[in-house]
């Protein structure tokens, strides 16, 4: 018999109180989706600041409605929910990718808009939604994180995984590495916004300086990202500052370093 996954729930509980008074952290065996669960207690009030691991996600839901499945050791999903309201929203999943990016591993790079890529394959990927309720903000955001190899399932290329990176990586190992700078992100992007982290970013941009298409039809090279969080993209028209979540980038084909 396998024995349960042990999560460090305490101790990260211990990091994250004095920050966050009322943090609960609760690991669960199997659920539809953990943001989808965080979403629904945002709209039913709830605003205490909550960590929800999910061992196993049976509707798992990325970016533009995509699926993210995860099943036990394969893959680390989690949650986090939390009262937000920063003067400007612009930027925010970026610092989210940078504070996991720098906590997992030097290597780590970053995908505008919230891809975490290793070694020119994804290797995780960043939800986030909002409620507002009685004039309150309550951000719910969620992670995917690639722990060990999985199959392609129809991509061109097969998914990266953490162990390539950190051998010894688990589920509960990365979550222990990566909540209290998460958390610690997020209250300076509360008060600063991204600009600070902009040169940050782009030490680990994939794209800047590359090549690349967007989904609305736009071509041209990567500048990087603004202060604001925009990615910048120069064309024969000139340069464009490109804000919505919605557009999806990709190297082109005939950049030899795409994928």
């Amino acid at each position: 018999m396998t024995p349960p996954t042990r999560w460090h729930a305490e101790a990260i509980w211990e990091q994250v109180w004095p920050l966050l008074p009322g943090f609960t952290v609760e690991v669960l065996p199997e659920i539809d989706s953990s943001n989808t669960e965080l979403m629904r207690r945002a709209r039913q009030g709830q605003t205490e600041a909550t960590l929800l691991v999910a061992e196993s996600q049976t509707a798992g839901r990325g970016r533009m409605g995509r699926v993210w499945q995860g099943q036990p050791g394969d893959s680390l999903t989690f949650s986090l929910s939390l009262p937000f309201a920063p003067q400007d929203w612009s930027g925010l999943s970026l610092a989210v990718g940078l504070s996991l990016a720098e906590s997992l591993h030097p290597g780590v790079r970053l995908k505008w808009p919230n891809d975490l890529w290793w070694q020119e394959r994804k290797l995780g990927g960043i939800l986030i939604e909002a409620a507002s309720m009685g004039g309150r903000s309550q951000v719910v955001i969620g992670m995917g994180i690639n722990i060990r190899p999985r199959p392609a399932d129809g991509l061109n290329t097969p998914p990266a995984a953490l162990t390539e990176a950190w051998s010894e990586a688990t589920a509960p190992a990365a979550l222990a590495r990566v909540v209290l700078p998460l958390v610690q992100m997020l209250q300076d992007f509360e008060r600063q916004g991204f600009a600070p982290l902009q040169q940050r970013f782009e030490a680990r941009d994939v794209l800047r300086g590359r090549q690349v298409t967007t989904s609305d039809g736009l071509q041209g090279l990567c500048l990087g990202v603004s202060a604001a969080g925009a990615l910048r993209l120069a064309d024969e028209q000139g340069t464009h500052d490109i804000h919505s979540s919605e557009v999806s980038v990709r190297p082109l084909k005939q950049d030899k370093d795409g994928c």
